[in-house]
């Protein structure tokens, strides 16, 4: 029998004493967290979670004025509602601003509905005669004449119907609205109608209800308004700048009659005239220069067309 010697014995079980007491390489690797074995990401900076803010567009000219006529049309304020739709006048061959004043036909109030009976005869609407023979049945006499007013700037013969009532006391028709208005019997009022809806009736109609209360005695504004109305057919170019400055001028009456003036006058130079009033403290001066700017803008997009 072969007997190992001792000492080799001693070795052996050294070794196995060894191997017995290290630990198991599983139990030696350390636990590994899942969500540690991914590199953990820097948090993301402002700019990377949100991408770079475009500066932001500045209204133009256009925006602003439509902002500001829609705004007014829409005031509590009867007398902002009604300087904003009478302006709409200025914007011929303009679906929206025709969509705006057929709306306000509707008003509660019949300075508004007036107003925008006689904005639709300047913009020279014939799409709107049926809704304008409808105003002429309007109970009060305002609406009813500025209806009546416009459908004869628009060559419809039905608007002297409510004139022969006026002067005869029934219409041509049999149909009577207005004979038993006591406004028709009284000439003072009846002119008053005729100043506020820019009838005819006197002078310097075209001015505006408002503007007739407020002159006083002495008050040179009704001529001056009335000179800025006839310039507006002045050829002279020198006229235009005559009229920029007027736009400035202290009283508000000769502010809006000027920037009427540059509306109809049609020149694109003074538009940028025209937007310092967008922001004007008075109402009828701030809606007028609404419309005249997007009457002189409409006006300087058509001219490059023209050209080519």
């Amino acid at each position: 029998m072969f007997v190992l010697p001792r000492s080799l014995l001693v070795l052996i079980a050294s070794g196995l004493l060894l191997i017995e007491q290290q630990p198991s390489r599983n139990s030696e690797m350390p636990q590994i967290n899942p969500q540690e074995s991914s590199p953990k990401k820097e948090p993301a900076t402002s700019s990377e979670t949100s991408a770079p803010k475009r500066p932001e567009k500045l209204p133009t000219i256009e925006q602003q004025a439509w902002s500001i006529l829609e705004a007014g049309a829409k005031s509590e304020k009867i007398g902002d509602r009604a300087a904003a739709i009478h302006v709409l006048g200025l914007l011929p061959n303009d679906r929206r601003a025709r969509k705006m004043a057929e709306a306000a036909l509707g008003d509660n109030a019949p300075q508004v509905r007036s107003a925008s009976a006689a904005a639709l005869g300047e913009m020279h609407s014939r799409n709107s005669i049926p809704k304008l023979k409808s105003a002429t049945d309007d109970k009060d006499p305002s609406v009813a004449l500025a209806a009546a007013h416009a459908l004869l700037q628009l060559k419809d013969n039905s608007g002297y119907d409510l004139y022969y009532e006026v002067l005869t006391g029934e219409r041509k028709t049999g149909k009577s609205v207005l004979a038993q208005a006591a406004v028709l019997k009284d000439p003072k009022k009846l002119a008053e109608i005729g100043f506020q809806q820019g009838l005819g009736f006197i002078p310097f109609a075209g001015m505006g209800w408002k503007a007739f209360k407020t002159i006083k005695k002495g008050d040179s504004s009704p001529a001056r308004a009335a000179a800025a109305t006839v310039l507006s057919k002045d050829p002279d170019p020198r006229t235009t700048e005559a009229l920029a400055n007027a736009a400035g001028d202290k009283n508000w009456i000769i502010r809006e009659a000027a920037l009427e003036a540059l509306s109809r006058r049609g020149d694109p130079s003074a538009l940028n005239t025209v937007g310092l009033y967008l922001s004007d403290q008075e109402g009828e001066v701030k809606y007028t220069a609404a419309a005249t700017a997007l009457r002189l803008a409409a006006i300087r997009q058509s001219r490059p067309s023209k050209q080519k």
